[in-house]
């Protein structure tokens, strides 16, 4: 076989070189291609991402509307049903007591004596006064009585008799005035014994034998103090808020740090009716039954109120509420996870929750914790549960959890 001609090779080394220089420009068209339109799909990929990060998540729940029994916690102080601070009618000498502290006494029981001379000497000084009255009002009458029998004959003018009967109704004045002194006086000697004016407990003495006494309080303490323990008052100081909401008659439970776990039922009964305007509270008085003596007068004492209890109780947490220059709302999600914000009233401040009075129902979707600026009609997404949602992906592989609501 003969060998090709030598002039056939250039053309064929053209030829190839030309399909090879098609074949790269193609290629660098394809990879040229190929960047942009991979450039596109990123850059939507990243637009998407971010219009998606756009909308807040948030995290809803529904009202809690079940029936709640809630209570108000004050302290107070308690003091006796009935508590007198004896002092003495008369100045003397203490002779003797017969109760200390601690002793339960009975209505008109002995406490003490007091020994008076000044007043025993005034009691004999107005019973002479009193006799020398008798005496000279008794010799004005006989005066007058002869001058009566003696008018007749002449020997005595009408005039003398006048004077004598005038004589004899000022000395009858004078017996009588003399009488209402000793009568005082009289009085006045039966304070010389110190009596319990009811039944309780002397819960203090600050006197003994040979003491001076001052007659009335005199700037000093109460010889005896008696208090009625079978019944304790607890006042209170009601903030005014939950003043409509405490009724006479409202139920409460006390308990004193001497018994720990123990409580005591007692009874609102009565109101001051009144705002104290230093501290914007109502004071108010319970009664606790002490039949047992157990609980002492002026100690502290922890006060729960019984709050009645509403008979539909929307509640929703304190968190959800938002306050702004047009009132306070609620953040609420519909069914095209789209915002409403609705007018809300409080009924009553729970702490960490809120009591609504009116402006939601239990079907609503309430936001627990509204992002700030959030406005009706704004795009929400919920989360699966309160708190933080799943983490999301950046386009660029990149592990980002998107913020709570």
């Amino acid at each position: 076989m003969s060998p090709e001609p030598e002039t056939t090779r250039p053309a064929v080394s053209r030829r190839s070189l030309r399909l090879a220089g098609i074949l790269g420009v193609a290629v660098a068209a394809a990879v040229v291609v190929s960047g942009i339109a991979s450039r596109k799909m990123a850059d939507a990929r990243l637009s998407e991402w971010t219009e998606s990060q756009a909308v807040p998540v948030v995290a809803v729940a529904q009202p809690d509307t079940r029936g709640r029994r809630s209570t108000l916690d004050l302290p107070g102080r308690l003091e006796a049903y009935s508590q007198a601070q004896i002092y003495a009618r008369v100045s003397g000498y203490i002779k003797e007591w017969k109760a200390d502290i601690g002793t339960p006494v009975k209505a008109g029981q002995l406490l003490a004596e007091i020994d008076a001379p000044d007043l025993d000497q005034q009691i004999m000084q107005a019973e002479a006064d009193l006799a020398s009255a008798k005496a000279n009002a008794a010799l004005a009458k006989a005066t007058l009585e002869r001058g009566q029998s003696l008018i007749q004959s002449g020997s005595v003018s009408k005039q003398d008799l006048d004077q004598r009967a005038a004589d004899a109704a000022n000395k009858e004045g004078l017996v009588r005035s003399s009488q209402a002194n000793l009568d005082r006086l009289r009085v006045l000697e039966k304070y010389k014994r110190i009596t319990a004016p009811f039944d309780g407990l002397v819960t203090a003495r600050a006197t003994d034998v040979g003491a001076l006494i001052n007659a009335g309080a005199g700037g000093g303490p109460a010889l005896f103090v008696v208090s009625d323990v079978s019944k304790l008052r607890a006042y209170v100081n009601v903030p005014q808020s939950y003043v409509p909401s405490i009724r006479i008659g409202t139920r409460a439970q006390i308990s004193v740090p001497e018994y720990p776990g123990r409580t005591f039922p007692a009874t609102v009964e009565a109101s001051a009716r009144a705002i104290d305007v230093s501290s914007g509270t109502t004071r108010m008085q319970l009664v606790v039954d002490n039949a047992s003596g157990e609980l002492m007068t002026g100690s502290y004492a922890n006060v729960s109120l019984q709050l009645p209890e509403p008979e539909v109780a929307i509640v929703v947490p304190a968190s959800a509420l938002i306050f702004d220059q047009k009132g306070l709302h609620v953040a609420t999600v519909g069914p095209d996870d789209r915002v409403a914000l609705k007018d809300v009233t409080i009924a009553r401040d729970l702490g960490r929750e809120i009591e609504i009075g009116s402006g939601l129902t239990a079907h609503d979707r309430v936001v627990t914790s509204p992002p700030d600026g959030i406005a009706s009609g704004d795009k929400v997404r919920i989360a699966d549960k309160p708190g933080a949602p799943a983490p999301e992906t950046r386009p660029n592989g990149e592990a980002q959890a998107a913020s709570p609501g």
